[in-house]
């Protein structure tokens, strides 16, 4: 299962007593412009280094940055490597979901 449509990344586990934690990531979106001068957006996620993305528009950059948290979480997990917790982030010891309003 993949939690970027939920806005958080975390472990899922089944039936026999797998745990599942959710996480909750501040991300950065930022208006920025190309070079001929149409909008852009730059997104990224301070707790997790190097992951960073765009879009033509703020919603695009906020999708972008969702996908790009969750592959990095996948890959943090298939690594063995733990997943940074830090001020920006909330690791809660249950599923969760995320409303961004």
């Amino acid at each position: 299962m993949r939690y970027s449509d939920l806005g958080i990344g975390g472990n899922i586990g089944g039936a026999g007593g797998v745990s599942v934690k959710s996480y909750v990531f501040k991300v950065v979106i930022e208006p920025d412009k190309f070079e001929d001068g149409r909008e852009a957006w730059q997104a990224h996620c301070p707790a997790l280094k190097g992951c960073r993305t765009w879009g033509h528009t703020r919603d695009e950059a906020m999708a972008n940055i969702r996908d790009a948290i969750d592959l990095y979480v996948q890959d943090l997990l298939e690594a063995g490597e733990p997943i940074p917790v830090d001020q920006g982030t909330i690791e809660l010891p249950e599923p969760a979901v995320v409303v961004n309003v």
